[in-house]
């Protein structure tokens, strides 16, 4: 096991959600919105580690603040082929339809800390690198970005001193030469007893801009650290240092901090040494919620074990990555043979623990998708706690291999209301099964289920339709299972794959949509779309926001929009478009419910 058994060493941390990753250790939290979601990057400490040994970065991403999920290691020292060590504190941002992560790596040629730039077209990766060579090299570390209001990006960075460069719009080179960033004690605080470093100013700058003012929250005063903030009226300064915003705590030498907005909220990422085995080079990232005082200055934040509270429930009628987690015992991830990551390494007595699971009027089965390369086992499907209602079970049989995937469904009983979803797993001796994926079916059937007719394309092409290519069924790419389908030949943006949900339609009701897509080639960007004709008039109707997809990879399309028409409704069209047109589009996974 990566981790020890969390909740049963430390039964009191079973209840909370900080820190918000328990599969492995992580450090130096890099939170991004995107599209609705958070995407966090940061780096990976390694198991037993006794220096900042750190070999790849991670991502991880959520909707609600509370539920992570697990996107893998997209990047990693391998990425920078003049790289030889040390995957440490970076931080990524979305420009040009692509995004760009910053990162210090030292440089074999010189053996000196360098800044590097991975890209990727969607926030999970695959990442490669830029530029083939180091972006800036002085051998300070800790790069942060900042777009500023006119376009105009800066990239910061330094340990011992603290630098910048305006970078250019491609974001992968510069203007003029690095320039130094004055550290005064005016702007960055006294620090005692050490005559070479006079400002408390130490590494891990954080620069962002609210209300038209500057900030910049840092690592301060090694060691240990705590989190300090300064602020200016512009970006480069002159810095006013304004107090400390997180105090030392937290069984690490180092902090890291990452500040954003989100659903109207204001976050502070930072990391600490709470789990098991934890320390000061196995580090846990983690989260809590906070308000701005009214002047614009940040409060004093504290460590908590409780987290930031939750945005919004968690839809169970759609299909949800066993991956996205709030807390676990005792479980791993790995990377799955259907697409992303799959929770593995499971014993006798591991749970899963999945919060604010929006049931509502009540559940009446549980499907997953398991794979065993032993006997199996069982996975209990219980509210509140890993030993609170059992509402379900399902036997997991022997597959054959452990990336050899199955689906199993049981009945549900009495799982209604918004509860904290635990799966417990049971078994023998030794590992017993892994799980991809899980959903729930609503009682009532498809009342309140999905209203797409083959939503995972195993069945072909049955229930679709095209407006324009040709449509097939595709065993190449799959996101899950061992079919997705394909719309190639497309001349226009509206064409893509169809399915008419006219008869399954209410007036005035809420519908999620999920689907995951990917290109043949190139970056389109894709959405879902729902064409309603009523009384002779064709209105569309945008069911997810807009997101990026590659070929390299899946791209989740999902948003809830409420459906209305005025007269009678003649046809209703549910169909995945990009905005070129001319894309070869995969589909797969699609719900609408």
């Amino acid at each position: 096991m990566g981790l020890l058994l969390v909740a049963m060493l430390f039964p009191s941390l079973a209840r909370a959600d900080n820190p918000i990753v328990q599969t492995v250790y992580t450090a130096d939290p890099a939170p991004l919105v995107h599209n609705g979601r958070v995407y966090l990057y940061t780096g990976h400490d390694e198991d037993g580690s006794t220096y900042f040994t750190m070999k790849e970065w991670r991502v991880w991403s959520s909707a609600d603040m509370v539920n992570w999920t697990d996107h893998g290691s997209p990047m990693n020292v391998a990425t920078f082929s003049w790289a030889s060590a040390d995957a440490w504190a970076g931080q990524t941002v979305h420009r040009n339809g692509k995004f760009y992560w910053y990162v210090p790596v030292k440089d074999r040629a010189s053996g000196q800390m360098a800044i590097g730039v991975g890209v990727s077209a969607s926030p999970t990766g695959p990442f490669t690198d830029a530029i083939g060579r180091p972006l800036v090299r002085n051998g300070e570390i800790d790069p942060t970005v900042f777009i500023d209001d006119s376009g105009q990006a800066y990239l910061y960075w330094g340990n011992p001193n603290l630098w910048y460069v305006r970078l250019n719009p491609d974001m992968i080179s510069y203007s003029g030469s690095p320039a130094q960033i004055p550290l005064t004690t005016a702007g960055f605080g006294t620090r005692t007893g050490n005559t070479s470093r006079p400002t408390l100013y130490e590494e891990g700058p954080w620069v962002y801009k609210r209300n038209g003012l500057y900030y910049n929250v840092f690592a301060a005063k090694c060691c240990s650290e705590f989190i300090g903030y300064s602020t200016a009226p512009g970006p480069t300064g002159p810095w006013t240092y304004r107090g400390t915003v997180m105090p030392t705590q937290g069984s690490s030498f180092t902090n890291h901090a990452g500040v954003i907005d989100f659903n109207g909220g204001s976050y502070f990422f930072y990391h600490n040494g709470a789990l098991p085995g934890g320390g000061g080079f196995t580090r846990s990232v983690a989260v809590e919620k906070f308000t701005y005082n009214a002047d614009g200055t940040i409060p004093t934040i504290t460590m908590t074990t409780a987290g930031a509270p939750q945005v919004g429930t968690l839809n169970p009628y759609v299909r949800q990555e066993a991956e996205t987690i709030a807390w676990e015992s005792g479980v791993e991830t790995e990377p799955s043979s259907e697409g992303g990551m799959n929770v593995g390494f499971i014993e006798n007595g591991d749970y899963v623990k999945v919060k604010g699971v929006a049931f509502g009027t009540g559940a009446s089965s549980f499907t997953a998708r398991v794979a065993s390369g032993t006997s199996g086992g069982q996975i209990e499907v219980r509210l509140g706690s890993a030993t609170g209602t059992l509402v379900g079970a399902c036997t997991v049989p022997g597959t054959g291999g452990w990336q050899n995937w199955t689906s199993v469904t049981c009945p549900v009983s009495g799982a209604t209301g918004t509860r904290d979803l635990f799966l417990r797993f049971t078994g023998g001796s030794g590992y017993l099964l892994n799980l991809d994926w899980w959903q729930f079916t609503p009682s009532g059937g498809s009342g309140g289920g999905n209203l797409l007719t083959n939503g995972t394309m195993e069945d072909g092409t049955a229930g679709w339709t095209s407006s324009g290519g040709a449509l097939s069924s595709a065993t190449d790419v799959t996101h899950g299972g061992s079919r997705s389908l394909l719309n190639s030949g497309r001349t226009a943006a509206w064409q893509g794959p169809h399915q008419n949900v006219t008869a399954q339609l209410t007036n005035g009701k809420s519908y999620t949509t999920s689907v995951w897509g990917r290109s043949q080639s190139g970056t389109p960007s894709a959405k879902a779309t729902l064409a309603l004709t009523a009384n002779g008039t064709t209105n569309y109707l945008q069911l997810t926001p807009a997101g990026v997809v590659n070929a390299n990879g899946w791209t989740r399309l999902t948003g809830t929009t409420t459906v209305s028409w005025t007269g009678t409704l003649t046809n209703a069209s549910f169909y995945v478009e990009t905005a070129a047109g001319t894309d070869g589009l995969y589909i797969d996974d699609a719900s609408f419910q």
